[in-house]
């Protein structure tokens, strides 16, 4: 059974092709500031194609391109770019952008916000950049308890987009028997096209015996895919980058086979695993599909300009 919606989102699909666009436009070397998406798959075909990935903006020539990855980053370094006389196009995704915004927001007004989150992620730190002052990262429900603010009726939530929607209301509910004023945010943070992945997964684990989920392990949206199969029927899941990674004792004993992707994860590598089931007799096919998905963003503003002649009188000024 294979699930749908699976597979790029559009924020992913829009930050690949800034860079792809980027690339066509300027010529290489194009600079990217951290993994454009978590998908090793996607990061080497940008390699290939003259993107050059640096973990941090210091390690950009001046005068160059950098483009942000989809995940986001703080105000500072929006600032370092300045200083080191970068042109920069911002691909952070249009849901993530919202989540920063809303930090601002609340942070204006003085509250004690908690993002519950990954520390770590890259997600996590851009958001937390935006007011440092005031945000703490809540690490699951666990870390409830080590919780503290300044005044209990003035705290709100926000979220990492790409947690499970079961374990982000599951810390909810845990902050919320701490302080129960806590405030919401106006929206549900965790993106659609995560809510709509877990949601097929949720209907394809009831029925699975095995779970498959094509995504890289530094993706969180990919492993919390498995995470909710496993809670959700399955009797096996695993997370796999191709069909090489997969283990041909895992099928032992097994009738039905689950098979989804991650949010940054390209068709191609799903095609390749649907290919290896079908050379091992897995040739029936069922597409489950709860919900349908027809977001699209635009692409980078930065795009429109001519960011070489930006760079080069960077530079030169």
């Amino acid at each position: 059974m294979l699930a749908a919606p699976r597979g790029y989102c559009a924020g992913v699909d829009r930050a690949v092709i800034a860079v792809e666009q980027a690339l066509e436009q300027y010529g290489a070397p194009i600079y990217v500031r951290h993994e454009i998406v978590h998908n090793k798959y996607v990061v080497r075909s940008l390699e290939q194609k003259g993107a050059v990935f640096v973990e941090e903006t210091e390690e950009v020539p001046p005068g160059e391109i950098v483009i942000f990855s989809a995940h986001g980053v703080a105000p500072t370094v929006h600032e370092e770019a300045e200083r080191g006389k970068l042109a920069t196009v911002d691909a952070t995704c249009p849901l993530v952008t919202k989540v920063h915004k809303e930090a601002v927001r609340y942070a204006k007004d003085d509250y004690d916000i908690l993002l519950i989150g990954h520390e770590g992620h890259e997600e996590v730190i851009g958001t937390s950049g935006e007011a440092p002052e005031h945000i703490t990262v809540v690490d699951g429900p666990d870390d409830v308890e080590n919780v503290r603010v300044r005044d209990p009726e003035k705290v709100v939530w926000l979220s990492q987009t790409t947690l499970s929607v079961d374990e982000t209301m599951e810390t909810v509910d845990a902050l919320q028997s701490r302080y129960p004023n806590l405030l919401s945010p106006p929206s549900d943070d965790i993106c659609y096209a995560t809510q709509n992945r877990q949601t097929a997964i949720k209907e394809l684990a009831a029925r699975s015996d095995l779970v498959l989920v094509v995504g890289s392990q530094n993706s969180s949206n990919s492993v919390r895919l498995v995470e909710t199969a496993l809670s959700h029927g399955a009797r096996d899941g695993h997370l796999v980058d191709n069909a090489e990674e997969i283990d041909e004792a895992w099928l032992e004993g097994v009738d039905t086979i689950g098979l989804s992707s991650g949010a940054s994860v390209p068709e191609v590598l799903i095609d390749g695993v649907l290919e290896w089931l079908a050379a091992r007799g897995w040739d029936g096919l069922e597409v489950v599909q709860p919900v349908q998905e027809h977001m699209q963003f635009s692409l980078p503003k930065e795009l429109r300009r001519d960011l070489r002649a930006e760079a080069a009188k960077k530079q030169a000024g």
